[in-house]
């Protein structure tokens, strides 16, 4: 039986539990590792300190200015090293997301897998795409400078702002912009019980203008919830200024549905769709974004959900984090089957492509 719909003012339809005491946040640079605390007894996504397994690598040391730059192939891309030779970055071509080396953390979501994400990646939008040319240009030295040893949210941590149970943040105008997503409301017609069309204006409860398309109005039913695609185009679009489109044709910017982006949206494709899973994933980046076909009404090619790649887990998979019905919103967990793309579950074979924008 649906539950009826509350007649009182608009508000997300999964809460958070309630919090204790507020956040302590640490950041430790110089061991290599990045910290947050949370208050006992709290079952929030956090980020916690790596207690197991080799030391983290130094951090890429650019300070000298001696840089290294080397073209690689598959996909073409460029990769920094600094002057011991760790790579500090890496640009792809015709991208403008950039895979930093930097402080070592450790993703969990304890509400919906045991599993959890420890990396030394972060993910930044460059200032436009990249190119091979690019690296005299005068910008790249001094954005890498600042990239290198910024600890503020990046692709990642802007992700988990919406797992089960992160603690809501508000701007200076009193708009939540991060916490506790859900996928959408109740329906009776959707198999999984939530009804898709929710885009990021719905989450943020505000009207949008599109430069394709015009305004768009929130619907308020929708307050608080965000669809697989709507979810992508909050992190990288509301969150951190990727341009973005409301019509699902080529052009600047993310388009609004999966099957869009997947097909032809913007940067370049790392994984092609070959209408199967594919067979390598060692394209892949922390940052890109996934496409998956699980609706077997429109042929093998055609997505239908999207992700974002969080990278290994600590079990060895391939771990991604979307918003799922089955889950009620954005999660990197279990719930409606495991988050990851090898290991032959549901997700792993509905796998079809990615791309790094």
């Amino acid at each position: 039986m649906l539950v009826p719909e509350a007649p009182s003012r608009p508000r997300p339809r999964r809460l958070a539990p309630a919090v204790a005491a507020v956040v302590t946040v640490c950041l430790l640079v110089a061991a290599g590792t990045y910290v947050l605390l949370r208050p006992p007894g709290a079952d929030p996504p956090f980020v916690r300190p790596a207690t197991s397994g080799s030391p983290a690598a130094p951090a890429p040391d650019v300070g000298d200015g001696v840089l290294t730059f080397e073209r690689l192939a598959g996909p073409a891309r460029t990769v920094v090293r600094d002057s011991r030779g760790t790579p500090a970055a890496t640009f792809t071509d015709g991208a403008r997301t950039v895979l930093l080396r930097g402080p070592r953390r450790v993703f969990a979501e304890p509400s919906h897998t045991p599993v959890t994400v420890t990396t030394t990646a972060w993910v930044r939008l460059a200032p436009t795409e990249w190119a091979p040319d690019q690296q005299d240009a005068d910008w790249v030295r001094p954005w890498l400078a600042r990239a290198l040893t910024d600890t503020g949210p990046d692709v990642l941590a802007v992700a988990l702002d919406y797992l089960t149970g992160t603690p809501d943040r508000k701007d200076a105008k009193g708009i939540r912009y991060a916490g506790d997503a859900s996928f959408g409301p109740l329906s009776d017609t959707d198999p999984d019980g939530r009804a898709e069309n929710s885009d990021f204006y719905d989450y943020l409860g505000l009207t949008w203008s599109f430069a394709d398309t015009g305004r768009e109005r929130p619907d308020p039913d929708r307050f608080g919830a965000v669809d697989c695609s709507g979810y992508l185009r909050l992190v990288y679009g509301y969150r951190l200024g990727y341009p973005l489109r409301n019509a699902n044709t080529r052009g600047v910017g993310l388009p609004r549905r999966a099957f869009a982006m997947s097909e032809f949206g913007p940067g370049v494709e790392v994984v092609p769709n070959r209408g199967a899973s594919p067979a390598r994933l060692d394209s892949l980046q922390p940052g890109d974004l996934l496409f998956f076909h699980s609706d077997p009404g429109t042929g093998p090619f055609r997505a239908d959900h999207s992700g974002i790649y969080l990278g290994v887990d600590d079990a060895g998979h391939h771990r991604f984090v979307s918003s799922r019905s089955r889950a009620n919103g954005p999660t990197f967990g279990d719930t409606g089957g495991a988050a990851i793309l090898d290991g032959g579950g549901y997700w792993s074979q509905r796998f079809r492509n990615a791309r790094r924008i």
